[in-house]
């Protein structure tokens, strides 16, 4: 038999009774005799990983026999610390006694022991089987010669002690980033030594370049890889003309930001008998960056670009993003381009994949385009924008009717002067060209996965699971006060017409908020499950090659196998080598979106430090039991108003009407609600800002 994780997790948890040394679980599991040295260490390497526990005496067991969880910690200012279980489990409430030396990002073993309410474990770390963290950001702080470095994340409740041969000349006030030599014990702090001194703690270049070191982000190339870039970079792509579908006579061009610079998407529309023939022309990366060469690793360890405030983290060198496979106008690129015929209503009909090379007629902003389309302005391009605009509201409008569903979620839009100080904060803008592009992107994307579903070809995809149904519950219970409920199992159509419902409704903010909060994540993965909340059966991401690596991806499968079947050994192959770029894709996601809110975070912070002591309207955007936060509608920045500041009544927080309200005068405070505050402190260290309630 062939012996893998899964292979053995299963025999044991039909056949083993209780934990056992590796010789007896050989033995009762009948693993013959040649297998023996691969066993022992397949059940090592799963203690390690913590799919076995590993207890006294040698022996080995099942967590989920033991009463253990294993799982990530994340840890409080205050000291305690929640384990986010691996598998399906309540989060682990662990107070500062029963922490056992654990950091945040730890993976740890936890001992359930009690409950600290119904349905809320609490336990003790009792194993970690794996530290996450070797590098830190912090505060230097002076002690004699030697000195302390204070972390800037305030989840890491351990301060790094530096001894003075290690402080790199660093003095005390700055930012300084440190390696971690030795962990925490019972009797001794964690310590290290500065690797790089940033600068001052009260320079926002040194701020945000402390958040980049803080998660490990690399502005920089590496040389061979700017020299791989740099050569592959220089190819004159007309002289593969021959063995691409020519679309440079094709009216083809570039609708973007006005700040972008990577244009990896260029449309373009034809009518023919009954409908359009729309093209999707996207930036042919996989021609350049070669599977497993050092750009391709490189390209695959970021994951993706980092978009921020302030300016974008690449992730192919420039000489690429920006030149090479950059869709400039009046210049041939090499494409990969979806033609995708609808008739006059927007059903789709055929559609076919092509390597190719265009020449963009013209570079177009959002805000152009939307200028003139609401003008009408006299443009040799008029017609066919005003066709382009037709097809994506039709496409839009049957989108929603099929079960998209709609969050109107505003976005922050940040300023930055000339200085780099923030000069004003607003909304972002999304128009009805913002919508054209969506939508025919939306529609490529799709019909490249609904393309590889029906050829049986393994691909990445773009994946959205149903809303998890204890969640939904409880958003139920809530939403049942205002006469309203959506049923279970729930469709994504149940929840669109929920926020049609309450369109313009004075509770739909507060309903639309924990709704969003109340769905799942959209990650990437090697099965196809489909896309719940776009309410499409198959969904992968092909539009964005030069900033997203599974695009990449998809890119590289299309080719490989668009005038060929898919042999079963290379199926195989596939799945496995798409499960990891898959996990690796999505944890580089979460990392990107979890430096653009930091830094907007402290933008937002910055901005703010001169506004103590003003007024300002605002909105409750949420409610704990040490107060609610809001969001002022001036400046489109969030506070926190401490329960303790609110002198007037004492609050009781009712969690399930996500509510405080006064025991004496039921003065209430609940998403949704209009406000009116003051900002009383700014703390740049913390990106918090303090509000007293009027």
């Amino acid at each position: 038999m062939k012996l893998t994780e899964a292979k053995i997790l299963s025999l044991m948890k039909k056949k083993i009774e209780r934990p056992m040394k590796v010789a007896e679980l050989s033995r009762q599991l009948g693993i013959p005799e040649t297998q023996k040295r691969e066993f022992r260490n397949l059940i090592k390497e799963m203690a390690g990983q913590g799919c076995l526990i590993k207890i006294r005496g040698g022996r080995y067991g099942l967590p989920d026999e033991m009463n253990l969880v294993t799982g990530k910690m994340h840890g409080h200012p205050n000291g305690f610390g929640f384990v986010i279980p691996d598998k399906e489990h309540d989060d682990v409430y662990v107070n500062p006694r029963h922490m056992n030396e654990a950091m945040h990002q730890d993976h740890v073993v936890v001992r359930v022991e009690s409950e600290r309410e119904p349905g809320k474990p609490a336990g003790r770390v009792i194993r970690i089987l794996q530290r996450n963290t070797s590098h830190l950001v912090g505060t230097y702080e002076t002690f004699g010669k030697d000195g302390w470095v204070i972390p800037t994340e305030a989840k890491y409740f351990h301060d790094v002690f530096v001894p003075g041969k290690y402080r790199k000349g660093a003095k005390n006030g700055q930012i300084v980033h440190v390696e971690i030599e030795t962990f925490p014990t019972q009797h001794k702090p964690p310590i290290g030594k500065v690797v790089e001194v940033l600068g001052a703690s009260n320079d926002p270049n040194v701020e945000i370049q402390s958040i980049f070191r803080k998660h490990g982000v690399r502005q920089g190339f590496p040389p061979e890889v700017l020299d791989e870039a740099h050569f592959i970079g220089a190819e004159d792509p007309t002289n593969l003309l021959q063995e691409r579908t020519d679309f440079t006579q094709l009216l083809t061009f570039t609708i973007d930001g006005e700040r972008a610079k990577d244009f990896d998407d260029a449309v373009s529309l034809e009518h023919i008998e009954g409908g359009y023939r729309l093209g999707v022309h996207i930036a042919d990366v996989s021609h350049f960056v070669q599977e497993n060469s050092p750009l391709d690793q490189e390209a695959l360890e970021r994951g993706t670009s980092i978009y921020y405030s302030d300016g974008v983290i690449p992730m192919l060198p420039e000489s690429l993003s920006n030149e090479a496979c950059s869709l400039k106008p009046n210049e041939p690129r090499l494409t990969l381009s979806a033609i995708m015929d609808f008739d006059h209503e927007a059903n789709f009909i055929s559609g076919t994949l092509h390597p190719s090379v265009i020449k963009s007629q013209r570079r177009f902003t959002y805000t152009e385009v939307h200028r003139m389309l609401e003008e009408e302005e006299d443009d040799p391009l008029m017609p066919t924008l005003t066709d382009m605009h037709r097809l994506s509201q039709l496409l839009r409008q049957k989108r929603f009717k099929n079960g998209s569903v709609d969050f109107q979620v505003p976005e922050p839009e940040i300023h930055i002067d000339s200085a780099g100080h923030v000069e004003r904060i607003g909304i972002a803008e999304h128009n009805s060209a913002h919508e054209l592009i969506e939508e025919f992107m939306l529609a490529a994307n799709q019909f490249v996965a609904l393309n590889l579903h029906e050829r049986g070809i393994p691909s990445i995809h773009r994946i959205h699971e149903a809303p998890d149904p204890e969640r939904l519950r409880g958003f139920n219970e809530y939403i049942d006060s205002f006469g309203l409920k959506i049923p279970s199992p729930v469709r994504s159509t149940d929840l669109q017409a929920l926020l049609q419902n309450i369109n313009d409704r004075p509770e739909e903010r507060v309903v639309n908020t924990l709704l969003l909060r109340t769905m799942k994540k959209a990650r990437y993965s090697e099965t196809d499950p489909g896309h719940f909340c776009l309410g499409f059966p198959h969904y992968a991401h092909f539009t964005s090659p030069i900033r997203r690596y599974p695009d990449l991806m998809v890119h590289r499968i299309i080719k490989k196998y668009l005038k060929r079947k898919c042999p079963q050994k290379d199926k195989k192959g596939l799945y496995s080598r798409l499960a990891e770029i898959s996990e690796q894709s999505t944890q580089m996601e979460i990392q990107a979106m979890a430096i653009s809110r930091e830094v907007t975070d402290l933008r937002r912070t910055q901005f703010m430090v001169d506004k103590v002591g003003h007024t300002f309207h605002g909105i409750i955007t949420g409610v704990t039991g040490f107060g609610f936060f809001a969001e002022l509608e001036e400046v489109f920045v969030e506070g926190l108003v401490k329960i303790s500041s609110i002198m007037d009544d004492y609050y009781l927080f009712i969690e399930t009407e996500h509510r405080l309200i006064g025991q004496k005068r039921h003065r209430s405070f609940q998403i949704g609600d209009p406000v009116k505050v003051r900002v009383t402190g700014v703390d740049l260290g913390r990106k918090q800002i303090d509000l007293t309630v009027l």
